[in-house]
């Protein structure tokens, strides 16, 4: 398990360069006392591993900007990808809390760039947001956020550019339902546009926080992690095609239940696809990130919860 004596850590995602796995996760100080507050704090940190389960941290690689910009009070979870020129992307959210008092922020998506997996440069000028012709905005509906983060990126399978799915929700959606697959689409991982959602819009899930999608199992899967309307909470599976415009989340299987949240699926070095996820205490903070569990496992024991 990968924790901090000093500062709660959750979500996070993984890089494979062959050899090592990068962890790169959100971190906060518990000094801040409540863990409510480590959403207003949070940096990306960095830690190594050659087996998923002893770690090496290395600190912080990622902090928020200056006054004015996109990721000017936090930056929150992404992913990394490498591209045909050999430089790793990270994309990851950059959020901006309006107010001292309250919730109110707006989530973007941001990008920075490195060689070797250490040192990160921000990219200048890069910053993705939710068009408000398909997407809720901060001010249409109840929520408090601006809901644009967790940028998950792959290739398309058919060779046509670059896809990532984005937290989202819906236009016009009621306040427990509206959670979508957010979809952007790139040529080059360096110029992206804002696309329909794809698939259906959920009327059980509000937010699909964290999506993936993996094939394991004989079949490819969009994990996403969330609470339901319901209050059943955890790591949620769907199948889908290797692109989820068919997804459907409301037919999602619970894969793994809370206190798991945002799982991630990385291939261990036997290529078995395992999953990871970060857990909390009783009270919802978290503790760290578990010991992978093997997908397929949990794939074929999930429930249906109807």
């Amino acid at each position: 398990m990968f924790r901090l004596e000093s500062e709660w850590v959750w979500d996070f995602w993984i890089a494979d360069d062959g050899e090592t796995f990068h962890l790169f996760h959100l971190r906060a100080p518990q000094s801040l006392g409540d863990p409510d507050l480590r959403h207003r704090h949070a940096r990306i940190g960095h830690a190594t591993s050659r087996d998923l389960r002893e770690w090496t941290d290395h600190g912080v690689v990622l902090g928020p900007g200056g006054p004015g910009g996109a990721d000017e009070t936090a930056t929150w979870t992404g992913c990394v990808v490498r591209g045909d020129d050999g430089l790793w992307r990270m994309f990851y959210t950059g959020t901006v809390f309006l107010d001292p008092g309250s919730n109110r922020n707006v989530e973007s998506v941001l990008m920075a760039t490195s060689p070797d997996l250490t040192e990160w440069d921000k990219r200048d000028g890069f910053v993705l947001t939710a068009a408000g012709e398909l997407y809720e905005k901060l001010g249409d509906s109840v929520w408090t956020d601006e809901a644009w983060r967790d940028p998950w990126v792959f290739r398309d399978p058919q060779g046509n550019g670059w896809h990532m799915l984005v937290t989202a929700r819906a236009r016009g959606a009621e306040q427990s339902s509206g959670g979508v697959v957010g979809h952007a689409w790139s040529p080059d991982l360096d110029t992206w546009t804002a696309q329909p959602h794809l698939g259906a819009v959920s009327t059980r899930f509000p937010h699909l926080e964290v999506l993936q999608t993996v094939e394991a199992a004989g079949e490819h899967l969009t994990l996403f992690c969330a609470t339901r309307s319901d209050g059943v909470d955890g790591v949620w599976g769907m199948p889908t095609g290797p692109v989820p415009d068919d997804a459907r989340p409301d037919d999602a299987r619970l894969l793994a239940p809370a206190p798991a949240y945002a799982g991630r699926v990385v291939r261990d070095r036997d290529g078995v696809p395992v999953l990871l996820a970060f857990t909390r205490d009783a009270a919802g903070a978290p503790l760290g990130v578990a010991d992978p569990v093997d997908l397929e496992a949990l794939w074929h024991g999930a429930a249906h919860l109807g």
